[in-house]
């Protein structure tokens, strides 16, 4: 059974730091490029960042130059780490395992940043 568990989030003033955590379960993660989604009330989900099995990163344009993912394939975990948050930063945050022919998704982490 494939899992995505993500935590870290919560409530942070603007400017601000957090660091998202997705621990995953179930697939053989190195394989998987992963990446973080997030989505606002009544906004689609939007890209936040990927990176590929072998580390390579890319950022979406709101949050290039504040935010960084990572990832370590030993612990099968995927990190977002978060600076300079902004109140437009705040959403529901999800993480996503792309595979060849399924997604795996986990159920997401609020983040709210109060102006």
């Amino acid at each position: 059974q494939v899992q995505l568990v993500e935590s870290g989030g919560g409530l942070v003033q603007a400017g601000g730091s957090l660091r998202l955590s997705c621990a995953a379960s179930g697939i053989i993660f190195s394989y998987y490029p992963m990446a973080w989604y997030r989505q606002a009330p009544g906004k689609q989900r939007d890209l936040v960042a990927s990176i590929s099995s072998g580390g390579r990163t890319s950022y979406g344009d709101s949050v290039n130059g504040r935010f960084t993912i990572s990832r370590d394939n030993a612990k099968n975990t995927v990190w977002l780490q978060m600076n300079s948050l902004k109140p437009e930063d705040t959403a529901v945050y999800s993480c996503k395992a792309t595979g060849y022919s399924t997604d795996y998704w986990g159920r997401g982490t609020q983040v709210t940043v109060s102006s």
